[in-house]
């Protein structure tokens, strides 16, 4: 992506945002509600166009590189037909590629080959996105887009959406994916872009983006606690409090933890940990879920 931007209306999705993914990355686009993750990613499919700026994929244009077979996508919203079996429906996906995967395949990574004789009208929210990451992959893509694809799976899902998703890129394809669920990005991705009001404020591996917002958290259980004096103790950079829980990102952990001590009496359940994704999420973002 090249100076692309996006509004509705008055309302501006995304600004001037230029983007180069690499082969074998694993991105996550991360950003709170609005922030333009689900249209940068439309239009890196060819599915919305740019108010202004450019956009390549593969070296050619977006829609032209969808229809090459060398791009997956499982969106957020995307229907499937109700009265049709799943291996019918897999079956018939994978026969739009050049060079698929076998629907047996297909189905056994994302979970679904014992769904296969089932009506997909008949399957639940969590067995229907399943199915969607059977088609994501079934044309055994080189780049794979996806917009939240883990929201509603169980545990098992997940992890054998993400087992997939590793195994793939191993190999040295590329995976693009939008999540809210930041622990995923920290275990899976390379790379983290973090948007917020359209633009790009964040764009690096996990480790540096953390790294931008320094210092450590100190985490503890408080009997009762004023956040104003929370907020004075040395070294405290932020406050964040639900119920007797605090959260206090601070440049110096030793300094902060002494006078915590010195202030309250009843402090208990007391750890200390490096800044992690979702601190930086938070500090970069201004706090917008």
């Amino acid at each position: 992506m090249r100076a692309v931007t996006k509004s509705y209306g008055q309302v501006i999705a995304l600004a001037d945002v230029d983007l180069d993914v690499g082969e074998g990355e694993t991105v996550a686009v991360l950003g709170p509600n609005g922030a333009g993750k689900s249209t940068l990613l439309s239009i890196a499919l060819g599915l919305r166009a740019p108010g202004s700026g450019t956009v390549g994929v593969f070296g050619r244009p977006p829609l032209a590189a969808l229809r090459s077979g060398r791009v997956g996508v499982l969106l957020q919203e995307s229907g499937l037909l109700e009265d049709v079996r799943v291996g019918e429906l897999v079956a018939a996906v994978a026969g739009m590629y050049p060079e698929p995967l076998t629907p047996e395949r297909a189905m056994r990574a994302a979970g679904v080959d014992e769904l296969a004789g089932q009506r997909i009208g008949r399957l639940s929210g969590g067995q229907r996105q399943r199915v969607r990451f059977a088609l994501c992959v079934v044309g055994d893509p080189d780049l794979l887009v996806l917009d939240e694809p883990t929201v509603g799976l169980d545990v098992e899902g997940r992890r054998a959406l993400w087992q997939e998703l590793r195994a793939r890129t191993g190999q040295g394809r590329t995976a693009v994916f939008a999540t809210h669920y930041l622990a995923e990005a920290d275990d899976y991705a390379d790379r983290v872009v973090l948007l917020a009001g359209g633009r790009v404020v964040a764009d690096g591996p996990v480790a540096a983006v953390k790294a931008l917002v320094g210092g450590s958290e100190v985490r503890c259980t408080l009997g009762d606690a004023d956040l104003g004096e929370l907020e004075i103790l040395p070294g405290v950079l932020q406050v964040s409090v639900a119920g007797r829980s605090v959260s206090l990102r601070t440049k110096d952990s030793d300094a902060t933890l002494r006078g915590l001590f010195a202030m309250f009496d009843d402090v208990r359940d007391v750890r200390v940990e490096s800044a992690d994704l979702e601190s930086a999420f938070v500090s970069l973002t201004g706090g917008r879920g």
